[in-house]
């Protein structure tokens, strides 16, 4: 499916003419920087996220911490979720946005629970928090790819 809309998505790209394709071109450049600087902010919180939760079960100051990281994540995926998006990655926007929604559930719960203080150990043991990371990582990966192509066509 991921192919199929990079595939599509080029194609679509290749099919645009004049001025038209260059806005279309430069709005699918801009939109991969943002994806990728996305990609960047998602990576730093899978990597700090995991051992701060650790912390965060009996150690008041690290669930503070986590609270204000789990935060700011919610924040920046509203932010990705509210971008501009030429019609070339709308798919692949769709696509983070539904995983987005899952990560966003997950750092809910997270949230819900630090309310209380210190972590729930159980809430570890249910946790699904970094998955929509991953699944979301491979999708912005097939959008760069599609950025490469795009650059590609332009400078040939």
């Amino acid at each position: 499916m991921k192919r199929w809309l990079t595939v599509f998505s080029a194609s679509l790209l290749l099919l645009l003419s004049g001025c038209s394709y260059l806005n279309t071109a430069a709005d699918t450049l801009d939109y991969v920087k943002e994806a990728t600087s996305y990609a960047a902010t998602l990576d730093n919180f899978a990597a700090e996220t995991p051992a701060l939760i650790k912390q965060a079960i009996d150690n008041q100051v690290a669930a503070d911490e986590l609270t204000v990281q789990l935060q700011q994540m919610k924040n920046e995926i509203q932010s990705f979720n509210t971008l501009e998006v030429p019609e070339t990655v709308t798919g692949f926007h769709q696509e983070i946005i539904e995983q987005n929604n899952l990560l966003t559930q997950q750092i809910d719960l997270y949230l819900k629970d630090l309310k209380d203080g210190k972590l729930n150990p159980s809430t570890l043991e249910n946790s699904k928090l970094l998955q929509p990371v991953q699944e979301i990582t491979t999708i912005i990966v097939q959008i760069q790819k599609l950025g490469a192509q795009v650059n590609e066509t332009l400078g040939a």
